[in-house]
């Protein structure tokens, strides 16, 4: 199962980042690139546990539909989303959030299968993993904007 790892510094508050990461708002406008929309569930707000939405968004050129499931939540440290619809076979993406000094860690670790089998698998080799990588490293950028503004 292949694995995306990301480690990004944010200059704000811990409890500022951790809920810019669950904003519906703040991911739309973290993913403006696929045009993510949030078309039911939790469709504004703040994420909580137990929460699910509905994301909509273009990619490779075909509009697609997820759904993810929060499945643990423990405020202001982590939250782990987990797709329970949608185009992977399946995916968790887990958010963590550590405080150093006056800084914030923010560590995005998503793991993912591929659809389609050994298709799948050749398609991840080939694009679909640093599509993936790219997209996640976009919308880490994106939060630690807004949360450094906001600071």
């Amino acid at each position: 199962m292949p694995v995306i790892y990301l480690e990004t510094l944010i200059e704000a508050p811990i409890e500022i980042c951790f809920n810019y990461a669950r904003s519906v708002e703040a991911h739309m406008k973290s993913t403006e690139q696929t045009n993510e929309k949030a078309v039911s569930g939790v469709t504004e707000g703040l994420l909580g546990n137990g929460d699910a939405v509905t994301w909509e968004a273009t990619h490779f050129g075909i509009k697609q539909k997820l759904t993810a499931k929060i499945t643990g939540m423990q405020e202001p440290d982590w939250f782990i989303d987990e797709m329970t619809k949608g185009a992977f076979k399946s995916f968790v993406h887990s958010h963590r959030f550590e405080e150093i000094d006056d800084v914030t860690l923010m560590i995005d670790e998503f793991s993912y299968e591929a659809p389609f089998g050994l298709i799948g698998s050749i398609a991840n080799l080939l694009f679909l993993k640093k599509y993936m990588k790219n997209l996640l490293e976009k919308r880490a950028l994106e939060l630690k904007k807004m949360a450094e503004r906001t600071e």
